[in-house]
């Protein structure tokens, strides 16, 4: 059976262990009555040679949306949580600022979360860990953020955090992409998996289980986020090396609405320039050609003069401008030509200086149109 890697979708995967006679989970133990009921499983393990994540070929578990939690009991992980949640508020001000935990269980590290001084949310698959939530005053939803356009309750959120759940679920970059969507636009996040460098490190056989379908290294970690809309911030290992902790922001969208002013500046200013002129442009480059249809020079422009042979004689894409030799410019002089030759501009503008003085002359500058 042909599988796709998760993360990226490529078929460029590697088979790498195979265990049978495998449990088929690690929570909700059988009892004596359903003991016929519990067979093993088969765990194939691959390694995408296009994205790098180790992922099981297996289906998720029947309750791989549910937080289950056990370790959130150590007093010392409840310490170490409040100092690391304490440094994350502090270094990105979100004190009092609205952070929304993907998969919170029965709100043990949202309760720490807000007792560090943060506005808190959560949302939860389990129904019965949301009443658990609930008897302990947090603001919690049900759900569970599976596509890009979920919307979660009380978005958008200053921040967020996410501690090992990423690695239980069939399609990470589309949580992600969900989480991405329900933030503001300077949101941050945390983002904690098991360490496979460790894994590796330790030869932990053990260590692979129905309920993870995905191994993370730092790298691989990183590369998700970012393939998801991240910027990682920093990504270290954490908890005794068991634990990558990823510290991320949403990555911002390039606001490019200024290209669509400054073209208009620069169409008014070769409009002023070539009213009422008969007009040549030098240059088939590619920007020449972007210009020429952008500023709607189709029927404005008699031709346009390129040194490459392979050029002459056609026409230009989209406009449909004849393309001609240099020696155009002395059979069928122009009374102005605009010089579109990107960093050979100058160069071109002095040989038609000396050869053509009674053709006017400009040239197409980054900053706009420049009369020479």
């Amino acid at each position: 059976m042909k599988i796709k890697c998760k993360i990226c979708g490529s078929s460029f995967l590697k088979s790498l262990l195979r265990y049978e006679n495998m449990p088929a989970k690690a929570q909700f133990f059988p009892e004596r009555k359903n003991l016929e009921k519990d067979t093993p499983v088969v765990l194939e393990v691959y390694q995408c040679l296009s994205c790098g994540v180790i992922q099981l070929a297996s289906s998720p578990v029947s309750y791989y949306k549910e937080v289950i939690r056990a370790s959130s009991f150590s007093q010392e992980m409840q310490r170490f949580r409040k100092r690391q949640f304490r440094n994350f508020i502090k270094r990105f001000s979100l004190e009092g600022k609205k952070i929304v935990e993907i998969g919170c269980g029965q709100g043990e590290y949202l309760s720490i979360m807000k007792e560090c001084g943060a506005n808190t949310y959560g949302i939860e698959y389990s129904k019965k860990s949301v009443k658990q939530c609930f008897k302990k005053g947090l603001k919690v939803s049900q759900g569970f953020v599976d596509n890009a356009q979920f919307k979660i309750d009380y978005a958008p959120f200053d921040a967020f955090f996410m501690l090992s759940f990423l690695e239980h679920l069939p399609s990470p970059c589309e949580t992600l992409r969900g989480i991405y969507n329900n933030l503001k636009e300077e949101g941050v996040g945390i983002v904690e998996v098991p360490n496979f460098n460790m894994i590796v490190k330790k030869k932990l056989f053990s260590e692979f289980i129905s309920d993870h379908l995905f191994y993370f290294s730092k790298d691989t970690l990183r590369r998700t986020l970012e393939i998801s809309g991240f910027e990682v911030i920093e990504c270290k290992e954490i908890w005794y090396d068991y634990i990558i902790s990823a510290w991320v922001r949403k990555r911002k969208k390039l606001e490019l609405t200024s290209f669509y002013r400054h073209q208009e500046k620069v169409k008014k200013e070769i409009e002023s320039y070539i009213k009422n002129k008969k007009i040549a442009v030098w240059g088939a480059g590619h920007q020449a050609l972007a210009a020429l249809s952008l500023f709607k020079l189709k029927d404005r422009v008699r031709y346009v003069v390129d040194s490459a042979t392979f050029k002459q004689g056609k026409f230009t894409p989209a406009t449909h401008i004849p393309v001609v030799s240099p020696q155009k410019l002395e059979e069928d002089p122009p009374q102005a030509l605009i010089i579109m030759a990107g960093s050979y501009s100058d160069e071109v503008a002095k040989i038609v200086k000396e050869k053509f003085s009674k053709i006017q002359v400009a040239i197409l500058r980054d900053f706009g149109l420049e009369k020479l």
